[in-house]
């Protein structure tokens, strides 16, 4: 019986090596090997802009008088190339260094694009810092720790936004540059200055003195119950990690590259995979000024009615945005689908019922399947590690590792934790060698915390299959494990598309909660105005009706008390970023809702707490 046809997609990595370590210990490596990548990102940019100057780098929309989006600005890599070194001159000019870096405020934006590559040319390490930490914090905490972490000698933002977060934490003596607007009592320096800086031999012997084990810039984890950590990233694993992807991952060099990308350049997954991947293949980007929230999804959805990407990256939010819409935009459909390769998505599960929906939507438009593909990695891995081998992914599927990177298989009291070793891999975290110890093991291999198992144990070269965060795993009172992942990714599937994120309670309790937050959705389920007060949707008969249905199907296919919701709460209060609640991709912290909604957790078990909900036996 054949299966679903999907558009062709070559996999780069099919087959693996497995060597025996010590007891509860094995190892794992791609059959094919890594190949010669250059010692530079900035190499790349050169050669691009020599070979190719008039070809478009990235774009974005400029504003209109009222605030609205309007035509695409472009540069090309010829323009890229003469500004960046221009700005690498600026930046030598004050004597800029690994101590001294840039910090970067601001969204993505072209200014913020050429900042950085006039760091990558003179070498100067910069630092991408989460908008949030500046727009959204009360209490700038995270900003602080930033800043006295990376000791910047320039600050950039955008605009004025920043002006407030700017005069709470910037020391008088740093220097502050900004795109548009002033900063009231205090110097600005224009960015259209720095572009200007006459060029001096200086940048060309500033990029010779530029290698492999040059820090490039600096990206903060997002934090758990600590304070984000400042992970080193050098010029080796960027450029590795990107040769990594392009040998796991053949369709990026097959055919022009275009890009129509959001993610936050402050995080690894659009700052490094994505912005490096553009550079690194002299492809585009245009620059998607929407998000997969509810306030701005229709900027995303009208770029991607007006520019078809060859491949697209997304989180399961924004994925989850895009079924739903291609049911019914057409135009959407016949642009997004008209030359797009594959699919990708990270940061967190893909709910099942939206990877139905894209395929049917894709089936209907174009008579077959786009892949979609994924994996596993993190900041201090690149972030690329792991990915999948055939068109067959099912949610939770992660695949093998790329070449040049070695996994290590470790028993953990019953899981298994994946551990990395290679070129991508991190020299560790910045004025931090304490957290740098306790982040490798005896042999060298970065301890992720992230557990696995086989997709099928009897044929390895299927690879390996998300089964949770082990410091997120607990046990019940019972001694019983509970299993977090999988557990929470069950739960997400059974209520889509209302349940946006779950966080599971019981530690050394008798039973296992769950703590849900809803998504806008349910808004709809309860059939109230846009005004009402999440509180009152979330109490709502209908709604509570729904959600008892939900409990009680989770109830009837459980198994025992480690995969058994015996109640749940639904939270009207979000997610919040100052108490580390969220992460820059939209994910939810687990650790971090758990100690700050202690009084809630308890409240939930000890039946305290109004609507809660348990299944009906």
């Amino acid at each position: 019986m054949n299966g679903p046809k999907f558009r062709p997609l070559q996999f780069g990595v099919t087959r693996v090596q497995m060597r025996e370590g010590a007891t509860g210990v094995r190892y794992m490596k791609a059959e094919q090997a890594l190949l010669a990548y250059p010692e530079r990102l900035s190499d790349r940019l050169q050669h691009w802009a020599q070979t190719r100057p008039a070809h478009t780098f990235m774009a974005r929309r400029c504003k209109n008088a009222d605030g609205s989006l309007g035509d695409w600005r472009h540069i090309n890599y010829g323009q890229a190339w003469s500004q960046a070194r221009a700005i690498a001159q600026s930046l030598i000019n004050r004597g800029l260094s690994v101590e001294r870096p840039v910090a970067i405020l601001s969204e993505n934006s072209l200014e913020h694009a050429l900042l950085s590559l006039g760091c990558l040319i003179a070498g100067v390490p910069f630092t991408p810092v989460s908008p949030p930490y500046s727009l959204v914090s009360v209490d700038y905490d995270k900003l602080k720790h930033v800043l006295r972490t990376v000791t910047p000698g320039l600050v950039f933002a955008q605009d004025e936004r920043y002006a407030k977060a700017i005069t709470a934490t910037v020391a008088p003596e740093v220097a502050v540059v900004m795109a548009e607007g002033l900063l009231p009592g205090r110097e600005v320096i224009p960015f259209e200055n720095l572009c200007a800086t006459p060029v001096t031999e200086a940048v060309d012997r500033a990029m010779a003195g530029t290698g492999p084990d040059t820090i490039a810039k600096f990206l903060f984890t997002s934090g758990s119950t600590k304070m984000p950590k400042a992970v080193i990233n050098t010029n080796r694993m960027w450029c590795a990690n990107q040769q990594q992807m392009a040998q796991s991952m053949p369709v990026l060099a097959e055919q022009e590259l275009v890009l129509v990308d959001w993610l936050p350049w402050n995080h690894t997954f659009g700052g490094n995979h994505n912005f490096g991947m553009v550079v690194f293949h002299g492809g585009t980007m245009y620059i998607d000024d929407g998000k997969p929230t509810p306030a701005l999804m229709h900027e995303t959805l009208r770029n991607l009615r007006e520019v078809a990407p060859t491949v697209y990256f997304n989180v399961p939010t924004g994925f989850e945005a895009i079924a739903h819409a291609m049911k019914t935009d057409d135009a959407l459909r016949k642009t997004l689908l008209s030359r797009v390769q594959m699919f990708f998505y990270a940061g967190a599960a893909l709910a099942q019922p939206v990877w139905d929906s894209l395929y049917e939507s894709e089936e209907r438009e174009i008579g077959e399947r786009i892949v979609m593909g994924t994996g596993l990695g993190m900041t201090e891995s690149g972030p690329f590690g792991i990915f999948v081998t055939n068109p067959n992914v099912r949610a939770g599927d992660l695949g093998v590792p790329t070449p040049g990177l070695e996994l290590k298989l470790a028993d953990m009291d019953g899981k298994t934790e994946v551990r990395y070793r290679g070129p991508n891999i991190t020299p560790g975290y910045w004025r931090n060698p304490s957290e740098t110890a306790l982040a490798f093991d005896e042999e060298g291999f970065f301890r992720t915390g992230d557990a696995v198992r086989w997709i099928d144990e009897t044929d390895i070269h299927l690879g390996l299959k998300f089964d949770g965060r082990i410091a997120e795993d607990f046990k019940l009172a019972t001694g019983t494990f509970v299993s977090v992942g999988p557990l929470r990714a069950k739960i997400i599937a059974a209520g889509a598309p209302y349940i946006q994120d779950v966080v599971l309670t019981g530690l050394n309790m008798k039973e296992v909660g769950a703590m849900v937050f809803a998504t806008p959705k349910v808004r709809e389920l309860a059939g109230l105005p846009a005004s009402t007060a999440l509180a009152d949707v979330l109490a709502n008969n209908k709604v509570l009706t729904h959600f008892q249905q939900i409990i009680n199907q989770l109830a009837a296919t459980s198994t025992g008390s480690a995969n058994r919701i015996a109640r749940m709460c639904l939270l009207s209060e979000p997610p919040t970023i100052d108490k580390g609640e969220i992460t820059d991709k939209g994910s939810i912290n687990q650790r971090s809702v758990l100690t700050h909604r202690a009084d809630t957790v308890a409240a939930l078990h000890e039946e305290r707490l109004h609507h809660i909900l348990k299944p009906q036996e």
